[in-house]
């Protein structure tokens, strides 16, 4: 098999929440130059159009959907919406994310919890279970769950952040269990510190931000679309036999 077969993604449907900018732009770009037929869900629709421009420039069927993941009655219609215009999804990356800086359990509210559990878990098991049931049918698929340093390490600051990515690890494991029996695979890229909206608070906590480049051997934080490579190999057939893995993207963060 030649590496363009094992790495080319041409046939393919990949569906991307938080598409729209950060890791996830960065993902749905590298699987779109790997000739995958994309599509973002993303609640900024300006952003939306923008990343949709740039994935149309690529030359491969695209769209974007201005969805929340929090709206559970919102995921099936969108879902269906996608494969009747860009064909079966063969691909899913669960990468929407959010977080409540709150300081800690005894600051953190009720609402920020569950609003941060619901984006960055239940809506990984919702959209899962609908995709996987068309992945199940074609007996083929990749599901690529967005991790963090945070699914290993605990936080102090950001309590629901972490528990949340904790669990989608687990979660990962325990979909690759039952789905491998359909020739489907799932795993987890979990990404170090990468430049984003999200992570740009950072850069205003000096000693936070020298702490974060001190601990990382490469002496820097990366960048969204240095997490592509490793998504191209997850939603490729050069990854067939691998399942239920977590791979670590972080400059060596980890190591240390």
């Amino acid at each position: 098999m030649t590496t363009n077969q094992l790495f080319g993604l041409k046939g393919n449907v990949a569906l991307i929440t938080g598409g729209n900018g950060g890791i996830g732009r960065g993902i749905a770009i590298g699987l779109a130059e790997a000739g995958a037929s994309i599509a973002i869900f993303g609640r900024n629709e300006e952003k939306n159009k923008n990343t949709l421009a740039e994935l149309k420039a690529i030359g491969v069927p695209a769209m974007a959907l201005q969805v929340d993941v929090t709206e559970r009655s919102s995921l099936e219609p969108a879902v269906e919406k996608v494969e009747k215009e860009l064909g079966k999804i063969t691909i899913l990356v669960n990468n929407a994310g959010i977080v409540s800086l709150s300081g800690g359990i005894l600051n953190e509210k009720e609402e920020d919890w569950d609003n941060v559990i619901e984006t960055q878990l239940n809506a990984v098991f919702l959209l899962s279970k609908l995709v996987a049931k068309s992945m199940v049918e074609s007996k083929r698929g990749k599901i690529i769950n967005i991790g963090s340093m945070y699914s290993f390490f605990g936080s102090g600051i950001i309590p629901s952040y972490s528990t949340a990515k904790g669990a989608v690890i687990q979660l990962t494991k325990s979909m690759a269990i039952e789905l491998a029996a359909y020739n489907i695979q799932v795993n987890a890229i979990a990404p170090g510190w990468i430049e984003t909206d999200m992570t740009a608070v950072v850069k205003t906590m000096s000693a936070m931000y020298d702490e974060i480049i001190l601990r990382t051997p490469a002496g820097r934080m990366g960048l969204p679309e240095e997490i592509a490579g490793t998504a191209i190999f997850l939603a490729s057939k050069a990854s067939d036999f691998v399942t239920g893995e977590t791979v670590r993207v972080d400059g060596g963060f980890a190591i240390r």
